[in-house]
């Protein structure tokens, strides 16, 4: 499946600034991404690509003197190549979970998992299997949770989420991962652009590590799963913002985009990719 992505991003630059961009999608062993262009305005500024290892972030540090208006522009191809994941009905054990997922159990700034042990506890841990398990966090803060944006803001944690039962992607994001540590399950953030999202923005998911591998689990239910172009994965939003700041400038407009360029057979691997791996 292709996908052309794009997102556009515009500052009022107040002092001499530097940006670190995380809008670049990740190159994976399920995910291809081919002819992508940068473009700046003004187009002479400093540029920097760099990756940050195991998270599969791309950053760029772009240097920026005082302007009126600066905007950086992404685009590129991605072809996905997702693969039906056949699931053991099997539980996770802690004593098996390997040291690059263990991380991954612990709190973060934005999900504050010693919380939510009793909650997550006795609603959840009884079912059998580690999917199930996960499952029935995601399909309860479908339920139970509001999607109403602007309803949060950048320091919104996962007790204000299930406290106030309202937020947006990223609360809901937040909220499946501190349950699934919270009943040790590691968990992270996916940040990612959508098809099919309404109306167009980055988009936040949450993956669970399920029999040896990552699977996608997505709690607002906006977009078909296997219509995700990753960006990046870390232990929250904090990891995988798509723009740090460290001068002065105000953010003027963000425009997103992500269109399948097969929508026939994009819609055809609906019933094959219900259980999807982004690895």
């Amino acid at each position: 499946m292709k996908f052309k992505i794009s997102a556009e991003l515009s500052y009022k630059v107040k002092t001499d600034t530097t940006f670190f961009f995380n809008i670049q999608a990740a190159q994976t062993r399920s995910q291809l991404i081919t002819d992508e262009q940068i473009i700046t305005t003004p187009a002479k500024v400093k540029i920097e690509s760099f990756e940050l290892g195991t998270r599969k972030a791309r950053f760029l540090r772009v240097q920026v003197p005082q302007t009126d208006y600066f905007k950086i522009s992404y685009t590129a191809m991605a072809e996905l190549k997702l693969k039906p994941v056949n699931l053991k009905r099997a539980e996770l054990q802690v004593s098996t979970i390997p040291p690059e997922a263990v991380s991954y159990l612990f709190p973060s700034r934005y999900c504050q998992v010693d919380k939510l042990y009793k909650f997550a506890d006795v609603e959840f841990n009884a079912l059998k299997t580690t999917y199930a398990k996960v499952q029935a966090i995601s399909n309860w803060i479908h339920r139970h949770v509001h999607y109403v944006s602007g309803s949060t803001n950048a320091s919104t944690s996962s007790i204000e989420t299930i406290t106030q039962r309202e937020g947006v992607c990223r609360d809901f994001a937040h909220l499946g991962i501190a349950l699934c540590r919270a009943i040790s399950i590691p968990a992270r953030y996916f940040a990612c652009y959508a098809y099919q999202l309404n109306p167009p923005d980055f988009h936040a998911c949450f993956e669970a590590y399920i029999d040896g591998r990552w699977i996608l689990f997505d709690a607002t239910r906006m977009v078909p799963q296997h219509g995700l172009i990753k960006i990046a994965h870390g232990y929250d939003a904090a990891d995988t913002s798509f723009a740090n700041i460290y001068g002065e400038a105000d953010a003027l407009n963000v425009v997103v985009s992500c269109e399948a360029l097969d929508k026939r057979r994009f819609e055809k691997q609906a019933d094959k990719l219900k259980v999807v791996c982004y690895e």
